[in-house]
């Protein structure tokens, strides 16, 4: 029994060390200290809509704490496409995640990064992108890449560790909703959501 339960610690460890050695390499790719919560990746994962017959998009992976949420949320793999920068955890999820989409690109530029054989349209997007590294304009055209492909209504999830919205509201035509405020991550994280708004 203790030899399980070392094996899950050095997995655990191992996780948290692929994440900080890539934290090391290029803190500005990477943005948190340590991987998220389970308790984040749960909460963030329960904004999709498996019933809605989309595909979910996830954009900064990182190790695949949250993916692994998002497909026990019920999302199948083959519905799942998740969008790395880091060539690494590219490498990385691949190997975890065989039969999920990943895509190596960069989420500030959507149009190059998702070629014509994605899908056009997706149920809701979980970012883990560290947001607070870029500039607010960049941050805004980021979320409206996003909304773009996704019925209005639908929600983007977006994680932080600051106590505002990493996206301002009032900048673009979309909504800004405060999900949840998690102590047990570290940092504490915050969860917003954003939505492009229904025009009457």
């Amino acid at each position: 029994m203790a030899g399980l339960a070392l094996r899950k610690l050095a997995a655990k460890f191992d996780d948290e060390l692929k994440f900080f050695k890539g934290w090391i390499d290029k803190p500005k790719a990477v943005g948190a200290i340590m991987p998220t919560s389970s308790v984040t990746a749960r909460k963030m994962a329960s904004v999709i809509d498996t019933n809605s017959g989309l595909p979910v998009l996830e954009v900064g992976p990182g190790t695949g704490i949250i993916t692994k949420y998002i497909l026990k949320h019920g999302v199948k793999p083959s519905n799942l496409y998740t969008l790395e920068y880091s060539h690494d955890f590219v490498v990385h999820l691949r190997r975890l995640f065989p039969q999920v989409n990943v895509i190596e690109g960069d989420a500030f530029d959507l149009d190059k990064s998702l070629s014509d054989d994605t899908p056009k349209l997706f149920d809701s997007v979980v970012s883990g992108v560290p947001l607070l590294n870029f500039p607010v304009q960049k941050r805004v055209q980021y979320l409206e890449g996003l909304l773009k492909r996704m019925p209005a209504g639908r929600p983007v999830v977006q994680l932080t560790y600051g106590p505002k919205s990493p996206i301002p509201p009032g900048l673009g035509d979309y909504t800004v909703e405060h999900l949840d405020f998690i102590l047990r991550n570290i940092p504490p994280t915050r969860l917003w959501v954003y939505r492009r708004r229904l025009h009457h």
